[in-house]
């Protein structure tokens, strides 16, 4: 009976197992028809052609990027989960609607909507600058309304032909510059030591572990580095105001003053000093655009289109292109990695797809890093330099960073360009490697074991620095700094007696340093792309791709689906250390967490670094 019984189970087992197979196949393909629609409904929404005199939004929140900052699924999922996502628009996205509604019949005029555009550098401003600088050359107006202007919204809304201010609101000037937080202290007390091996003067990346106040080297470079940026830039805002750098640099030094007699407004501060053309409230701003832009009945406005939706309907057929760009943004670290972020292997491997593939005949790398991990570093210089002897030309255009680490990856390629407010330069090499041993004494922990070898232990979290460890890092380091200028004297057609006088980790402008010859010139992406294109002697105007990570199917299926869909559940990820700090202290965490790291057997593992720690202005 039993046996029989057996054999009624299995086929039972093996009947609901179909039949379960079958459902999960239905629930599938049903729910495959539904996003199927949802995308359909998303892909043609909106896609009425544009009316007459529409005005285009160019509203910049959040942070102007290169490339966005992690994966596809991850955004997509984020949104679609509710979870707030870092707001971003990228860079070339802005170029490119700006170039198409230059000529575009249907645009008439441009909105500039700059009010939550929390993060953007200097050399990105430039670009964007120069953008609409074009865009009004093709006679149609560009006009910008704020309500409360930081500095780098107020540097692009500046540029504008006219610019409107809400009554009750500010603009704020803050110039550049900022404090650290010095950890000597308070690593003290709780018993933890930063061993740090550098080479450079001015290498001051690990300098808030060691001590407790800037050093006078740092001191002499930081205001040397900052006087040079905050003089270019008020020379240029002045420059678009029609004003002098003393009209914006006397009002700050003045504010309380100044703004006690303007009644405590500052709005009406800001009119009397010229930084605006007027003072108008929504309505009054409103009524002024529809001088420009057609009359939207439906909306009560007038018709108007945000420039990632005017790119989106932008179709039609594209020549092969023969000119690649490849981002390095973000901190340089080790293996394989998404957007914002420069991976060994990824970036490495991308510079390789466009050295193999035989329609690319020139590659622009824009680097836009503070640096980090030397041996990824090393692994996209290597490939940049076979790119350029392969016979590809390379060139890099840098940013509003490329320093450190993100000059090391520049050493290769033929030709290097910046923005004369680039933050570049910091050749250097640190590595940081903190112990707790005076944390587990105060504990009252001891540890102990045996070894076969000084080195099994040699490096441990809970124990003290072997002197004979620290010694045979230093030497890897000053190794490492020895390569590093030789290989950037060998670049630059320099000795490296003459690359060490402007290194030492020094951080310079992009103007300092093309006068140091440490670029061969300034220029934006624009004029990187043209002078790939006439070394590889491109009888035609060239033809750009931008190289990237393919998404997978998954990815660009929640892409599509970001603004329809039901929320999907899954587990949020862990905090990092730079979620349970501070404010502040968000890169002073990367950095000792990227610096002392366990491996996997269980042993921690110490990093040298080429990364200035510098923050844009």
């Amino acid at each position: 009976m039993k046996p029989l019984l057996r054999v009624f189970g299995a086929l039972f087992v093996g009947l609901w197992r179909v039949l379960d197979g079958l459902r999960r196949t239905l629930l599938n393909l049903l729910l495959l028809l539904v996003l199927t629609a949802l995308a359909l409904l998303w892909w043609t929404r909106g896609q009425t052609p544009l009316a007459d005199r529409t005005a285009l939004v160019l509203r910049l929140d959040g942070a102007l990027v290169e490339q966005y900052a992690g994966s596809t699924r991850q955004r997509a999922l984020s949104q679609l989960q509710g979870r707030s996502v870092p707001r971003q628009a990228r860079l070339r996205d802005v170029l490119r609607a700006l170039e198409l509604a230059e000529t575009d019949p249907k645009i008439s005029v441009l909105l500039l909507d700059v009010d939550e555009l929390a993060s953007a550098g200097l050399a990105s401003l430039h670009e964007v600058r120069d953008a609409l600088l074009r865009f009004k050359r093709s006679g149609k107006p560009v006009l910008a309304y704020a309500e409360h202007l930081g500095q780098k919204g107020y540097y692009l809304a500046a540029h504008a032909d006219q610019l409107h201010l809400h009554p009750f609101g500010l603009i704020m000037l803050d110039g550049f510059g900022g404090y650290r937080t010095y950890f000597k202290d308070a690593l003290d007390r709780l018993g933890v030591q930063a061993h740090v091996m550098r080479v450079g003067s001015f290498k001051n990346a690990a300098e808030p572990y060691t001590a407790n106040a800037p050093s006078a080297a740092t001191r002499e470079a930081d205001t040397a580095l900052y006087g040079e940026l905050w003089s270019r830039f008020v020379g240029e805002l002045a420059s678009a105001r029609q004003l002098t750098a003393d009209d914006i640099t006397g009002l700050i030094d003045a504010l309380p003053e100044r703004l006690a007699k303007a009644g405590g407004q500052p709005a009406a501060l800001a009119l009397a000093a010229k930084w605006v053309d007027g003072l108008k409230t929504r309505d009054e701003f409103r009524a002024l655009v529809l001088q420009h832009a057609g009359r939207d009945e439906a909306a009560k406005s007038f018709h108007q289109i945000g420039f990632e939706s005017y790119l989106a309907r932008q179709t039609g057929l594209v020549a092969k292109p023969n000119v690649a760009i490849v981002i390095a943004e973000g901190e340089i670290v080790d293996g394989e990695t998404g957007p914002g972020r420069v991976g060994g292997d990824s970036t490495a491997r991308l510079v390789r797809q466009a050295r193999e593939d035989e329609g690319i005949q020139a590659l622009v790398l824009r680097v836009n890093s503070p640096g980090g991990s030397v041996f990824a570093s090393e692994l996209i210089r290597r490939e940049v330099e076979l790119t350029r002897q392969a016979g590809k030309p390379v060139v890099v255009s840098m940013g509003d960073v490329a320093a450190s680490g993100g000059y090391w990856i520049s050493m290769g390629a033929n030709r290097v360009l910046a923005d004369p407010s680039t933050l570049t330069g910091s050749i250097g090499v640190f590595s940081l490697l903190p112990t707790a041993e005076g944390l587990l004494d105060k504990l009252s922990l001891r540890t102990g074991g045996t070894t076969t070898t000084w080195l099994k232990g040699a490096y441990d979290l809970r124990r003290p620095l072997d002197p004979r460890m620290e010694r045979l890092l230093q030497t890897g380091v000053d190794q490492i700094y020895d390569s590093f200028i030789r290989q950037a004297a060998g670049a630059r057609g320099k000795t490296p007696a003459e690359i060490d006088a402007s290194a030492q980790g020094r951080v310079w402008t992009g103007a300092q340093a093309l006068e140091r010859s440490l670029i061969d010139g300034l220029g934006n992406l624009q004029a990187a792309v043209q002078s790939a294109a006439e070394l590889a002697k491109l009888t035609a105007p060239a033809m750009v791709t931008y190289l990237e990570r393919e998404p997978g199917r998954t990815e660009r299926w929640l892409a599509r689906l970001v603004d329809g869909a039901v929320p999907l559940l899954a587990e949020p990820a862990p905090p990092g250390l730079q979620d349970l700090l501070p404010a502040g202290w968000q890169d002073e965490a990367a950095l000792l967490q990227a610096a002392a790291r366990q491996g996997r057997d269980g042993a921690w593992v110490g990093t040298v670094w080429a990364h200035c720690l510098c923050r844009r202005p």
